[in-house]
């Protein structure tokens, strides 16, 4: 993967060429008062290849996932620990909607704004209606800043999750709901 090397803090000074979508992450994060660092690099839409980024972004990545109940009437965005294996049955327990799947790309562009690959947080300023619950994991709320795209993968930002908390989730009348996901990898 190609990655330019630069940790640049905040927005791209120019931003012709970026998609809207992105963009508007940066007026929003700016608009809230929100610092953040970027990395640039070629599309990362998968936890293995946002590892070599993270190097670059000094941040682990979290995981988001986008689920949806059989009957497609819920959905649910999901940040976790990117190296923590997902199991459906644990989450599906906790938050008491059985039968969690991925949700189809069209339910996530449509709710989210976002394809797949390029979900993350930021992408709940677009669920205009909240029809997505966000779900955080302890294990993400541990962390002091964590990376995510900007509604886009050919970007990386690092966030303080505490900002997350405290400026972009109050903005948006958000409360996340809080899970506590086994680490299968331990023990």
């Amino acid at each position: 993967m190609k990655i330019d090397t630069t940790l640049y803090h905040g927005r791209p000074m120019d931003c012709s060429g970026r998609m809207e979508k992105e963009v508007a992450c940066y007026d929003l994060l700016d608009r809230l008062g929100i610092s953040y660092q970027r990395v640039d690099h070629e599309a990362a839409d998968t936890i293995l290849a946002c590892e070599e980024v993270e190097k670059y972004l000094g941040a682990k990545i979290c995981k988001n996932l986008v689920l949806c109940n059989r009957q497609k009437t819920d959905f649910y965005l999901l940040l976790m620990d990117g190296e923590k294996p997902f199991r459906t049955k644990e989450l599906s327990k906790q938050i008491g909607s059985a039968r969690l799947s991925f949700a189809p790309p069209e339910e996530m562009k449509a709710y989210l704004g976002v394809e797949p690959g390029s979900a993350t947080v930021l992408a709940m300023m677009n669920d205009k209606n909240h029809k997505v619950r966000l779900i955080l994991d302890k294990s993400v709320l541990g962390e002091d800043i964590f990376g995510c795209h900007p509604c886009i993968n050919t970007s990386t930002l690092a966030l303080s999750m505490q900002d997350i908390q405290d400026k972009f989730l109050p903005h948006f009348g958000i409360e996340p709901t809080i899970v506590d996901l086994p680490d299968e990898r331990e023990g």
